[in-house]
């Protein structure tokens, strides 16, 4: 990712923009969190808030002209927060926290302010903080210009002193009763202009005098600005009619304008950079007000509330955010921000050159389904930053290989030889369409795939393509491998010699529609109707609530296709709220399952706790992960041509490894029943699995295969230990980027009982210098565990270990003659658990 691709994801993002108070007031005062401490009676914490971002808060707080209400979304529900109100109420209930005196270290340029109204008060403050030598010239026997004008009951004089006081504090050289340009002292601007750095003009009869000697054709001064045509000089307050316009709060914005365009002079910077945002303007900050009560201010505002009264009022702010996709998306919500900042992190994370990527779990763990761009007001796609920094980390060989191994070695098998097949029907040469069920509806109900083909069959000249159609590649970034993926389709249906695929899961049908357009795509309820099949009229029954699946988020004919085929058949369909455009994932998109198997079961039961009702679907992942959430849930096709409804609403999610024999089951049955082509399974070792032993594998991704390949290899190359203790063997088997662990028995008739499975994704690489033996080890001496080939005790050896980036230099168990090495499940488990939860930290 590009740092200006960063900067356009981010610019999507409104989550960090001010809400509309903030940022029409010029000062940006925070009166979202002045309302919220108010709220909850934190008058000292309000009153902070305040005193950080005014020069003279006890003032304002009584005299500002509210720009901020204007604004304020409240204001279309029941009328816009009393926000100065709360302010005085911050500053006479409020406890002084700290002194408002610090400043930075002292500087040797002086600057010199002439008229001391607000806007000259403004300015020698702000340069006064900032450590200059500040000079306050005023032709008024007293500080304050048209605030001594204002009455005691709207500005009491104590008010006003206490707040002027704060200049001497700052070390402030107050001149009063002196005119510029009226005297020897400072008889011109030039005469400044030689003695100081700089110099402010901030309005009154002086500034006025002075004005003359700057007369140019030129606009004075800048209203950006506010720099005149001599460069040492700038001008604002009163010498401007629109700041007049805007009243005090103007003129408090001019000073604070003056004051940053001084500090840049004297710094020697540019004075016109990054100054879009100073002073008032329009936030882009995203409110949902839908739903919430309209509510009318506390009467009172004018003279001053009580405590419990502004406690009211400051409950009636909105607290403006956006975080509308947070609030509808459980991935983002789990990691505890939103996406303006996830996007940096995504980016620093690809930005890593040596170390840990820590962002690695937030980026894997994305269902990319889509919805956060349906939900942004600003089209921020977090599905489409995550695909993208997944391909580019493949790309550049930092994706751990183990983040996607188990997906991408189902999808290997389903375009293998034991599941793929491309064939015509029986006694043609070509197919009018070919039928593509996808790699999930035959794992989960290889029934459905053999009487959706015989129904094609029998009305049209129909193929048939097993397999898998790359998705998998696509969400996990190894793009070289899905376009592979797509060749080898596009390749089957030029050898059926059709231009039609007819497909049975949704996300096979987006994922060729939009990667194989030169072929006609479609699902197979549609063909069916067009072809003439209506299927079964259901009895009567309770109406069945709609679960659209992310993948056809925007497909809004195939979602009406489905409810049509639906109420065809008879029956009452139930919409959620989260349905269509605003459809939620089941936990299966973008591979989350195998990434974060935690958030993935939440995503399910989130959709499960939608609505009471048994759930109609159209993606088979989707009917699986909320049945094994405990949902009743059927399968459209169910209904259209499958079992009896309280079989297929009751049906249970196949385990991992029932899953992959369904398929191959499902290919011999066809090839047989269909083509007459009789393939005998080839028999494997015998295995007993009780069924702690089978959740546990489930739990861990562990297939049978796995475990009958382990014992194979070890029995053949004598490849295992053996547990003392329990009298087990141990056998290991490293495949791909796995290591599984099998703790066995075998009895007389050469059936193997399964005690124990396990597996890890640690990689020894290399020996190093390691420290105690690890916790996870220490239950293991020496003396329990032998080496079944050559009988000898094992030894302690120092070696690292790497995990997801992470290296751990620990003392593990090795065969000294042939060097296995044991790795103790607790230790594996442990150390990977001791990485996910740091990254999940992170």
């Amino acid at each position: 990712m590009e740092q200006k691709q960063m900067k356009e994801y981010e610019g999507r993002c409104s989550q960090e923009q001010l809400p509309a108070c903030a940022a029409a007031c010029p000062l940006h005062v925070d009166a979202r969190g002045i309302a919220a401490a108010v709220a909850t009676g934190d008058f000292a914490g309000g009153r902070l808030v305040l005193e950080k971002m005014t020069p003279f808060p006890g003032i304002l707080s009584r005299i500002c002209e509210e720009p901020c209400r204007r604004s304020c979304r409240r204001g279309e529900l029941g009328g816009a927060v009393e926000t100065r109100a709360l302010e005085r109420s911050c500053m006479e209930y409020g406890e002084k926290k700290t002194s408002r005196s610090a400043f930075l270290p002292r500087k040797n340029q002086q600057v010199a302010v002439v008229g001391a109204g607000l806007s000259g008060l403004t300015a020698a403050y702000d340069l006064a903080k900032k450590g200059y030598k500040i000079v306050l010239w005023e032709a008024a026997p007293e500080l304050g210009g048209r605030l001594r004008n204002l009455s005691s009951d709207q500005l009491p004089r104590e008010v006003l002193e206490q707040d002027l006081a704060v200049l001497q504090d700052l070390g402030v050289d107050i001149r009063c009763g002196v005119r510029v340009g009226e005297t020897s002292e400072a008889s011109s601007l030039k005469v400044l202009c030689g003695e100081f750095d700089a110099v402010y003009l901030g309005g009154g009869t002086a500034g006025r005098n002075l004005m003359p000697e700057l007369a140019t054709n030129d606009t004075i001064p800048d209203p950006i600005t506010l720099a005149t045509a001599e460069p040492q000089v700038f001008a604002g307050g009163s010498l401007r009619p629109e700041t007049a316009a805007r009243g005090f709060i103007g003129s408090v914005a001019d000073g604070r304008r003056a004051a940053v365009s001084i500090d840049r002079f004297l710094q020697q910077a540019s004075l016109t950079a990054s100054r879009d945002h100073e002073g008032s303007y329009n936030s882009s900050l995203f409110t949902n007000l839908d739903g919430i009560a309209t509510l009318v201010p506390e009467a009172g505002a004018a003279g001053g509330y009580s405590r419990e009264t502004a406690a009211r009022e400051g409950e009636r702010c909105l607290q403006c955010e956006c975080l509308e996709c947070v609030k509808a998306c459980e991935y983002l919500a789990h990691y505890k921000a939103y996406p303006k900042r996830y996007v940096r992190e995504v980016y620093n994370n690809l930005s890593i050159v040596m170390g840990i990527h820590h962002a690695n779990g937030m980026i894997n763990s994305c269902a990319l389904c889509g919805l956060c761009r349906e939900i942004c007001p600003g089209d921020l796609d977090m599905g489409e930053v995550c695909r993208d920094a997944r391909r580019e980390m493949t790309e550049k060989g930092k994706m751990p290989p183990s983040s996607f191994d188990f997906a991408l070695a189902d999808m290997e098998f389903s375009n293998g030889d034991e599941f793929y097949l491309t064939r015509n029907a029986p006694g043609t040469t070509s197919s009018r369409l070919v039928f593509f069920p996808g790699c999930q509806l035959g794992a989960s109900a290889p029934e459905l795939v053999q009487r959706l083909y015989a129904e094609l069959r029998s009305r049209t000249a129909a193929g048939l393509v097993l397999g898998c159609c790359g998705i998998p590649a696509l969400w996990s970034g190894q793009q070289a491998l899905f376009q592979a993926t797509l060749e080898k389709i596009r390749a089957s249906c030029a050898e059926l010699e059709t231009t039609r695929l007819v497909v049975g899961c949704p996300s096979c049908l987006q994922t060729f529609r939009e990667h194989l357009t030169e072929l006609t795509v479609e699902p197979v309820w549609t063909t069916l109707a067009a072809l003439g099949y209506s299927g079964s009229v259901a009895a009567e029954r309770e109406p069945l609530a709609v679960i659209d699946t992310c993948t056809t988020r925007l497909d809004r004919d195939l979602q009406d296709g489905v409810r049509q085929v639906a109420a065809d058949l008879g029956y009452k369909l139930e919409e959620l709220a989260a349905s269509r455009e605003r459809t939620e994932c089941c936990g299966y998109g973008g591979l989350m399952y195998n990434t974060n198997r935690g958030l993935a079961d939440r995503l399910a039961q989130r959709r499960n706790d939608e609505s009471s009702r048994d759930y109609l679907t159209y993606c088979m992942m989707c009917r699986d992960r909320l049945a094994r959430q405990g949902k009743r849930a059927v399968h459209l096709l169910d209904l259209l041509i499958g079992a009896a409804y309280e079989t297929a609403a009751q049906r249970a999610m196949p385990g991992y490894s029932e899953r992959r024999q369904n398929r191959r089951q499902l290919k011999r049955d066809l090839l047989e029943n269909v083509w007459g082509e009789k393939k005998p399974a080839v028999p494997g070792l015998l295995l007993e699995l009780p069924p702690a032993v089978r959740e546990m594998m489930e739990e861990r991704l562990i297939l049978e295969e796995d475990v009958r390949r382990t014992l194979a290899w070890a029995e053949k190359n004598g490849g295992c230990l053996r547990d003392r203790v329990s009298g087990c063997s141990v056998a290991y088997l490293c495949s791909r980027q796995v290591t599984y662990w099998v703790w066995y028995t075998v009895d007389e008739s050469k059936c193997y009982h399964i005690q124990k499975v396990y597996s890890h994704r640690i990689e020894i690489i290399k020996e190093g210098q390691g420290g105690s033996l690890s916790e996870g080890a220490e239950q293991y001496s020496t003396t329990d565990l032998v080496c079944e080939c050559c009988q000898r005790e094992l030894a302690l050896e120092k070696v690292t270990l790497t995990y997801m980036g992470s290296n751990f230099p620990v003392e593990l168990l090795k065969c000294p003659e042939c060097d296995l090495v044991f790795i103790p499940e607790e230790l594996a488990l442990g150390k990977m658990l001791q990485v996910e939860r740091a990254l999940e930290d992170k």
